[in-house]
């Protein structure tokens, strides 16, 4: 039977360089060089763990062409000089090593170089480059403001305009970082003219204000892209694959990059030898939400529009970046729309997820999901991480290996941490049984994918990956000494998160009143029917035995439509807690019609979100709801919220359904309860300490290599 991603997984080509399927790593900064900008053990493993499972072509990000200026991050890798070649050569072996293929993206951040402030080295630009106004500063916490922009702070900014003598050097480090890539092994090279670097600052009107040759009309704009290309190909010859990543468009810019420009300058550089175009675009950072627009977009395949104009207008293969699912990637291909996809952030979560798609595994492919913790660590200088899967930057150190001595290991909780747990220690070659409480799997994860559809979309793979092995799964069963007596395991790992009571606030034990663990359990039918008999209507409780809606469905997506129908929730609701819970929980329900009102106690919320996610989340519930820092509430009234604002005014919101999305704390009770048996006790994830997603996922990891 033909696959039904055929399209996807067809070999391809550029150039002269064949390609076993379409699926490409985008190229992405990982700040996973060492200080000096060398490639060592961390980003080797991290690449050959990708070329592992089954991507075509890989991306290597930011080869900074004039290290150690013009580079962005502290750990940004060079290729400015022979002595990195070695490194750089132990990536492209272990490429090859698998059968794929990789290239090296060549940049100089221009005036986006943040290390070269830092470092009291000029900025280099084309022009002086106009002032940006932005409150994308607003939400972050004193903590991140010190990291974000206090290395900044110690230099008064330098600004270099480049003349001619400089633009001439510029275009032979370009030229000089080619040859260096050939000699490492690299099979192709993409030139960075996108994303405000150096190049896309003279490509753009809105940076490009000079009156030479190099400005004015896009002819005279591209002349450094096109005078870099010509430098690359004397350098490394007319057949080495080499392409060139252009913005599709330059959003919230005025005078900046349009589509126009783009297909103008593509054509140019197919005409002066480049073999591909890479599409990608770029957003002015006017708050932290157009981040999110470009270019780490948000909307499903947001910059498809671009490639398929620029594909109508050049001869040479079309790659597109930007949320693209492989069915939209499959059908694009198919269409003509494009000829390659780039993966990133899909490539950090599962790096086998085009070898589970050429073997038919698509249920368990670990999902992206969104939350834009791998981009918010570059924003604060630190090494990126996943929160879907732990082992991203450390796949040199945490090799999933077999046990010497396979034993029997109990996992008690199926939310996140468990299924973790339970599948790396399966993998590892031990017998596992895996108890949950309730009567299907993914604890408060289930929870959360109804507040947040892609983490529905984790859970469904977890449990998808536990299902696949040896495991046996007891639904409905409780942890106790007893039950440890008759399984006898040879340890335990207890992972039941964290208890989510309601606060000594008065009036908070009213039936329309609501704790996050009231919820949780009615949601996730763990013992519902408790609450449900104290909570609910007679009417109420009657669909939910009758109807069977949380026996419906195992899949949070399903019951996410469901609660477009029904909700235990009135019109007005007001969320006391402006954490990630209650932020969540407010846009969940923003998109089910009601009026929602957050009380946050402290200047920040959404501390707990990656910087990223939170400026899209408060983007929603600033917008769309009532959104209140340093609210105290005082008392909850059987039809109104009683609460003091930042100044001490007593306030009143009126109230349907009253959620208190705060209290959460660790609940290692099962934990005890078991160490009296005499097994080795492990506590993992929320039950030790509340780490939500990331936390639970990470600490499950470490606990099944430990078991």
């Amino acid at each position: 039977m033909a696959s039904p991603l055929k399209h996807l997984l067809q070999p391809g080509r550029i150039g002269t360089l064949e390609l076993r399927n379409r699926i490409a790593m985008a190229p992405m900064g990982s700040n996973f060089a060492d200080e000096d900008g060398h490639c060592r053990e961390r980003i080797q493993a991290y690449y050959e763990a990708r070329a592992r499972g089954g991507a075509g072509l890989l991306i290597m990000g930011v080869g900074s062409v004039a290290y150690p200026a013009g580079t962005a991050e502290p750990h940004q890798l060079g290729i400015s000089r022979d002595d990195f070649i070695p490194g750089l050569a132990g990536v492209t072996a272990r490429a090859h090593r698998h059968g794929a293929k990789i290239a090296i993206q060549l940049q100089h951040a221009g005036k986006t170089a943040t290390r070269d402030l830092a470092e009291g080295r000029p900025i280099w630009a084309p022009s002086p480059p106009p002032r940006v106004r932005t409150t994308m500063m607003d939400a972050l916490t004193a903590e991140e403001m010190a990291r974000f922009v206090g290395a900044l702070g110690r230099n008064k900014p330098q600004l270099r305009v480049m003349d001619k003598g400089d633009i001439e050097q510029l275009i032979e480090w370009f030229a000089a970082a080619a040859a260096r890539a050939q000699a490492a092994g690299f099979d192709g090279i993409e030139i960075h003219a996108a994303h405000t670097y150096i190049i896309a600052g003279f490509l753009s009107a809105h940076y490009n204000k000079r009156e030479d040759e190099y400005g004015g009309p896009l002819e005279n704009r591209a002349r450094l892209l096109l005078e870099i290309i010509g430098a690359v190909r004397k350098r490394v010859g007319t057949d080495y694959p080499l392409w060139v990543r252009l913005d599709g468009e330059e959003l919230r810019t005025e005078g900046g990059i349009s589509t126009a420009d783009m297909i103008a300058t593509a054509r140019l550089a197919e005409q002066a030898g480049a073999q591909a175009i890479s599409v990608s675009a770029y957003a002015t950072i006017t708050d932290g939400v157009a981040f999110t627009e470009a270019p780490l977009v948000h909307e499903p395949g947001g910059f498809v529009r671009y490639a398929a104009a620029v594909k109508k207008a050049v001869s040479v293969p079309v790659m597109v970046a930007g949320r693209i699912d492989p069915d939209m990637a499959n059908e694009g291909i198919a269409q003509g729309t494009y000829d390659f996809v780039l993966m990133g952030r899909k490539l950090l979560a599962d790096p086998d997820l085009p070898l589970k798609l050429t073997q038919g595994r698509r249920d368990q492919v670990r999902p992206c999901i969104y939350c834009y913790t791998c981009v918010s660590q570059i924003f604060v200088n630190q090494r990126v991480k996943c929160a879907a899967n732990p082992v991203v930057g450390h796949e040199f150190e945490w090799p999933l290996e077999r046990a010497a001595v396979p034993r029997h290991v109990l996992v008690v909780g199926g939310g996140p941490a468990g299924l973790e747990a339970a599948r790396v220690a399966a993998e590892r070659g031990h017998r596992v049984t895996l108890i949950e409480r309730s009567s299907r799997l993914g604890g408060t994860l289930f929870f959360a994918g109804l507040a947040y559809e892609p983490n529905g979309e984790l859970l469904d793979a977890l449990v998808a990956q536990v299902r696949a092995l040896p495991i046996e799964v007891l639904l409905s069963t409780e942890a106790t000494p007893a039950l440890v007596a008759e399984l006898r395991p040879d340890a335990i790992l207890v992972a039941t998160g964290a208890r989510r009571n309601a606060p000594p606030i008065p009036g908070a034990d009213q039936t329309h009143v609501w704790s996050g663990e009231e919820l949780r359990r009615l949601m996730t039918d763990d013992r519902a029917e408790e609450i449900a008999a104290r909570k609910l209507s007679l009417a109420q409780r009657t669909l939910l035995k009758t109807g069977g809606v949380l026996k419906l469905t195992d899949s949070a997506r399903a019951l996410q439509g469901l609660s477009k129908l029904w909700m235990p929730l009135g019109q007005r609701v007001v969320i006391v807690g402006g954490g990630l819970v209650g932020l969540e929980l407010a846009e969940f329900l923003l998109a089910r019609g009601r009026e929602v009102t957050v009380l946050e106690g402290t200047d920040k919320p959404g501390r707990e979100l990656p910087i990223v996610r939170r400026w899209r989340v408060l983007d929603v519930v600033e917008k769309h709801a009532h959104l209140h820092r340093r609210a105290q509430v005082t008392s909850i009234a059987a039809d109104a919220v009683l609460w003091t604002d930042a100044q001490g005014t007593e306030q009143r919101t009126e109230a349907d359904s009253v959620v208190l999305a705060i209290g959460a704390a660790a609940d290692d009770s099962v934990a005890q309860a078991l160490a009296s048996t005499g097994v080795p006790v492990d506590r993992i994830g929320d039950c030790r300490e509340v780490g939500y997603i990331e936390g639970a996922l990470r600490e499950g990891h470490e606990a099944g290599r430990r078991a």
